[in-house]
């Protein structure tokens, strides 16, 4: 269960065999550096950091992972994230009941209600896009992170608003956009501009 940093010492034709410093080498399984593109991403001599699996298989073998300790990093920044009320980048991947998928090194929820501003009917047209999220809920014991892309949108927008309030003075001639017109004037807004 602990990260070590070890040397890979061989690229074998199953397992890639890290040296960590113990009496006896780590073998990791070579699909563990195969990339989307089928190639191999370690060579002899690169320096990575491994899970500690156990400290001796049936074999007398130290079992380590990159993967797992991938995983394992991911979910101490998240948690690092959501302590801190940090943003974090993502990207939609897909469209689940009730929201959408997004990847942050790990599989992650973004309500429907939590995608934008304004209601949004059509979700799929966010798939495959990057935005920056905050993190509303974090459960590592239950794998669990629900996301929020409105609360970034609305603290943009709370910042352009007071920016825009602080720019504000008698004379000074700005640009908006009507977005309604009754009988008593018109609602120019004044906020979505730069």
């Amino acid at each position: 269960g602990e990260l070590v940093d070890g040397n890979v010492v061989e690229v074998g034709r199953d397992y890639v065999i890290v040296d960590i410093g113990f009496k006896s080498d780590g073998h990791i399984p070579i699909s563990q550096f195969v990339n989307s593109e089928g190639k191999i991403t370690v060579n002899v001599g690169d320096r990575i950091e491994v899970l500690m699996l156990s400290s001796e298989n049936e074999s007398g073998e130290i079992v380590l992972s990159k993967d797992r300790a991938e995983q394992l990093r991911v979910w101490n920044m998240l948690e690092e994230a959501f302590g801190k009320n940090d943003t974090i980048k993502g990207k939609i991947v897909q469209k689940v009941k009730g929201g959408l998928q997004v990847d942050v090194g790990v599989p992650a929820f973004l309500p429907g209600s939590q995608v934008d501003i304004r209601p949004q009917r059509n979700l799929d047209k966010f798939v495959n896009e990057d935005h920056e999220f905050k993190i509303l809920k974090f459960s590592r014991e239950r794998g669990n992170i629900v996301l929020s892309r409105r609360s970034v949108l609305e603290a943009e927008r709370k910042a352009l608003k007071r920016d825009t309030i602080n720019q504000l003075a008698e004379g000074i001639v700005m640009e908006g956009i009507v977005k309604n017109v009754t009988d008593y004037g018109a609602f120019v807004d004044l906020e979505v501009l730069s």
